[in-house]
């Protein structure tokens, strides 16, 4: 019960320092649930279990108040509040890990060690290629030759989405169609049924989509689009999609794509690719499929 109490105050404190720092403005709703999100993971176990997260959260909370206090209810407070509400829950859900089961510590450390050396290697293999690249800028320049023609231009491009689809053809289906390439990740995997937060084992296949993606194409435009199955109404599934495409685009963005490379859009139960009477099928319905669009060749060098 003291521990209720003390959550609740420590709530209506920072809503009243929010309230006084805007006057009369009501603050806007992503920063509320950030506020009692950091409110819950710092009454419970997460300072001790996972202190570095929980303290990059607060740091997101400040400039989402900060933002508040300085220009109120903006686009850019609320998407501050969004991603301090998810560091939030990412410092609780590697707090509650640690402190349920310590085995998984080790495991989690070498997860860990393997992302650093798997960064350390692309980074020494990207420094290789760019020293590469220059070189071979230079000998273009000294020789008076363009630097590529059009046909070498598109045949890098297409070689950069080839590379990207066999690598994330290693965890997800990617296929092409007339939009681009899109690459399909199962519901099952994404969320649970009738809710669009993203499961912990989702947010490690999007770690994966988000590193091969800036790898190899750092340029072209993505669209992540949500599907449901056909249990409930029209507008209810309308409304679920739509929200399971802006967290997976949202998380992608906290992964290091660039937001104005990426949307969002929903198209609820409409172009299901399995049979909804089944589960297996309604999971496979609730999917999310990320199309990256093709880049114009011809904008690489500009």
């Amino acid at each position: 019960m003291k521990t209720t109490r003390s959550i609740v105050l420590s709530i209506a404190a920072t809503g009243l320092v929010g309230f006084a720092a805007c006057g009369t403005t009501f603050p806007p709703q992503d920063l509320v649930n950030a506020r009692t999100a950091f409110a819950r993971a710092n009454s419970g176990p997460t300072p001790k279990t996972d202190p570095a997260d929980l303290h990059s959260a607060k740091e997101q909370l400040d400039l989402a108040e900060a933002s508040y206090a300085k220009d109120g209810d903006t686009q850019y407070t609320r998407d501050q509040s969004y991603l301090a509400v998810r560091k939030t829950e990412l410092a609780e859900v590697v707090g509650r890990t640690r402190q349920t089961d310590k085995e998984k510590n080790g495991v989690v450390n070498a997860m860990h060690a393997d992302e650093k050396q798997a960064v350390a290697s692309t980074s020494a293999e990207l420094g290789r290629t760019r020293t590469q690249l220059a070189n071979q800028n230079v000998a273009y320049v000294a020789q008076g030759t363009a630097l590529k023609d059009e046909k070498s231009r598109r045949q890098d491009a297409e070689k950069r989405a080839a590379q990207a689809s066999a690598d994330l053809a290693k965890f997800a289906t990617v296929k092409q169609d007339p939009r681009g390439m899109v690459i399909t990740l199962s519901g099952s995997i994404l969320f649970e049924s009738a809710k669009w937060d993203l499961l912990p084992s989702a947010q490690l296949k999007l770690n994966d989509v988000a590193n091969a993606l800036i790898k190899e194409d750092p340029l072209s435009k993505m669209v992540v689009e949500g599907y449901t199955d056909s249990q409930g109404g029209v507008s209810y599934n309308q409304d679920l999609s739509q929200h399971r495409a802006q967290a997976v685009r949202d998380y992608l963005v906290t992964r290091g794509i660039a937001g104005d490379r990426i949307t969002a859009q929903g198209f609820g139960l409409t172009h299901s690719i399995a049979d909804n009477k089944s589960p297996e099928g309604r999971a496979n319905n609730r999917r999310v499929e990320i199309v990256v669009q093709a880049t114009d060749p011809s904008l690489s060098l500009r």
